[in-house]
């Protein structure tokens, strides 16, 4: 089977496109609007999806993981991507923001308890707010393991993904003077903030397609040219977030403070092949998380898209519904 077919066929797993029946900007107070959107019943099971990046904001194909004559789907774009404003704005955006926007949603669209689905940086932050409020997740669906560790930068930033990709990490690494190879991500910190458009422009792309290059396995380690503002968001973001290490406590934290969410059962939904984010956190995550099953994806890379991960998230939310 060629992998033409293979995301044909995960295409025809997923739910038909359909359209929000609410949306709205929500003031959190600090200079921040937050993009909240509501689709499927909205009596249904509420479920919340949290994106990639940090910056990589929601897309409508996310909603097409949940049935909508079943779920509640939430979507929001986090701070300082996607339609929140104001775009690309590191001031007032850490973790623990994104924390406390995520329960001022929850009580504004009057919800006790709902479910968590996220993946990538998606998954590090429900990790996180499911710590921080554990009595709120019924479940956590999560996909693509980052626990926000210095390993895991090293890994990619560092040139352990390089190894495998050359000739795409001689395109990311080629544009930093050899003097400042040595951390990568303080390199492109001193482009993406220079204060010169046109530069951070430049970085930003660079950035973005080194990451966007590795998330399939259908990649020939060429992405296409991501879009400016796009860009901007997504790579000041990401990098403004690793600079600080998550903006947690210690290196390590997340699996460090596994007991307090023991109670909750979780699926997690990991790529064998994935670039980005190596199966070794997954399993770790998975040996300090008795009530989770790991499901590991043969064939499969990084990306949401990928046809294993899709086919076994829209199954995981059936699943559920029927339990």
């Amino acid at each position: 089977m060629d992998k033409h077919s293979g995301h044909k066929r995960a295409l025809q797993n997923l739910f038909p496109p359909i359209e929000p029946f609410d949306q709205r900007m929500m003031d959190m107070g600090d200079g921040h609007t937050i993009y909240v959107e509501q689709s499927g019943r909205a009596d249904g099971i509420p479920v919340v999806v949290f994106h990639g990046g940090p910056g990589g904001g929601a897309s409508p194909a996310m909603r097409r993981y949940f049935d909508p004559a079943i779920y509640r789907v939430i979507l929001f774009d986090q701070r300082g991507c996607g339609r929140s404003k104001p775009h690309a704005s590191i001031e007032n955006n850490t973790t623990w923001h994104l924390v406390a926007d995520i329960e001022r949603i929850r009580t504004a669209l009057g919800i006790d308890q709902w479910v968590v689905f996220g993946g990538s940086w998606g998954a590090t932050l429900a990790l996180l707010y499911a710590q921080t409020h554990p009595e709120r997740p019924v479940a956590l669906i999560l996909r693509g393991i980052f626990l926000m560790t210095q390993d895991e930068l090293d890994w990619f930033y560092g040139g352990g993904a390089g190894k495998f990709w050359p000739e795409t990490w001689d395109r990311f690494e080629g544009l930093i003077p050899e003097d400042e190879r040595g951390d990568m991500i303080a390199a492109y910190h001193k482009r993406l903030f220079s204060g010169d458009h046109e530069t951070e422009v430049k970085f930003a792309r660079a950035w973005a397609a080194w990451e966007n290059a590795l998330a399939s396995m259908a990649s020939n380690g060429v992405s296409g040219t991501p879009n400016a503002e796009y860009a901007r968001a997504f790579s000041r973001l990401e990098n403004h977030y690793f600079t600080n290490a998550g903006f947690l406590e210690f290196d390590g934290q997340i699996l460090a403070h596994m007991d307090r969410i023991a109670h909750i059962p979780g699926i997690i939904v990991q790529g064998r092949y994935d670039m980005i984010c190596p199966p070794h956190s997954a399993y770790a995550l998975a040996k300090k998380w008795p009530n989770a099953r790991l499901r590991m994806i043969s064939n499969a890379g990084h990306a949401l898209s990928e046809p294993g991960i899709t086919s076994e998230l829209v199954q995981v939310m059936k699943d559920f519904a029927n339990l």
